[in-house]
């Protein structure tokens, strides 16, 4: 028997062309590209008229139109990013990292993998990167295609300049237990990339236990001022029984140094009263503990210097304490 065709009125078509507008725009965030405009049947005039100023649509990159009247929020930003890159494209560094629960500063930039055969420029918002090794898997988050963490943290830290911003990003990345140390460096082996020797210092002290940027900053002056070599963040043990986690360890001397930061330890009234326990604990056990602050790390490095060096002199390690080096 011949196919029987059910008739399509032109309002049934115009109800499921609405429909599917509403899901795309939906799981777009309210952007669309010029080409997913015109197969919904936006018009070319029509497109004009929306986009006139003071119009219903604002453009946020070429070809990408933002369809509410509002500043685009972040995800608006990444897809527009991602819809203008193209086919292929995942979102990476700083962006990639805000969805993994991983602190990082607040930026409108949008950094996005390209394949190597992709000849779009940067504009705008985003910045685009061509690469021969695209991640083989990537996280949808919010609607926007990202890297996983080792690689959007090994992204980031390779286009920073500062040192100690990089610390900061890796040191949080690692604290934060959203990658491991093993991962990281497996994805900076992978590579290839331009200049790694900023990316593989701070990956070597991360390494080494070093969890924080004022962490960073002691480190440097301990080998600055030729100090013997200290364990980061070790976990320490009195007779078997854990004690605490200082951020500077010197095993021979029994001195521990603590960096009392205000964003690690003196951000919330527990988080203080930790850092007090911490270092009775400490103390009682018959360690000697030099609490210093970042801003002393920064404008009085000699004075400190001295002072773990003094005590060094003089201590000497509690019966009854080991410690573990820093895991990540």
């Amino acid at each position: 028997m011949p196919e029987t065709l059910t008739p399509v009125s032109v309002d049934d078509r115009a109800t499921q062309l609405d429909r599917r507008a509403a899901r795309l725009l939906d799981r777009q965030h309210g952007v669309l590209s010029r080409r997913q405009a015109l197969e919904l049947g936006v018009t070319q005039g029509a497109l004009r008229h929306r986009l006139r100023p003071g119009g219903p649509w604002r453009r946020l990159l070429p070809g990408t139109y933002l369809t509410v009247s509002a500043e685009p929020a972040a995800e608006q930003r990444e897809i527009a990013a991602l819809l203008y890159a193209g086919p292929g494209s995942v979102v990476t560094g700083l962006a990639a990292l805000r969805y993994q629960w991983i602190r990082v500063e607040e930026t409108s930039q949008v950094d996005v993998l390209v394949p190597a055969d992709c000849f779009r420029r940067s504009v705008g918002f985003a910045v685009l990167h061509r690469t021969r090794r695209m991640p083989e898997t990537t996280l949808v988050a919010r609607g926007v295609d990202i890297t996983m963490a080792p690689r959007a943290v090994i992204d980031a830290v390779s286009w920073l300049t500062s040192l100690s911003a990089a610390r900061a990003l890796m040191a949080t990345a690692v604290q934060s237990r959203r990658c491991a140390i093993t991962d990281l460096q497996a994805e900076l082996r992978a590579g290839p990339r331009h200049d790694t020797a900023l990316v593989r210092r701070v990956l070597a002290e991360v390494a080494a236990g070093v969890r924080s940027g004022p962490e960073g900053d002691l480190s440097d002056l301990i080998t600055r001022h030729r100090l013997p070599a200290p364990l980061f963040n070790p976990r320490l043990y009195l007779n078997g029984a854990f004690l605490a986690c200082p951020d500077a360890w010197w095993p021979e001397a029994g001195v521990a140094v603590e960096v009392d930061s205000k964003e690690w330890h003196f951000s919330t009234e527990e988080s203080w009263q930790d850092t007090m326990r911490r270092h009775s604990r400490m103390t009682a056990a018959g360690i000697l503990v030099i609490h210093v602050t970042p801003r002393q790390l920064r404008v009085e490095p000699g004075r400190v210097a001295r002072d773990i060096a003094a005590a060094l002199d003089r201590g000497r390690c509690p019966a009854g304490i080991t410690a573990r080096p820093a895991t990540a």
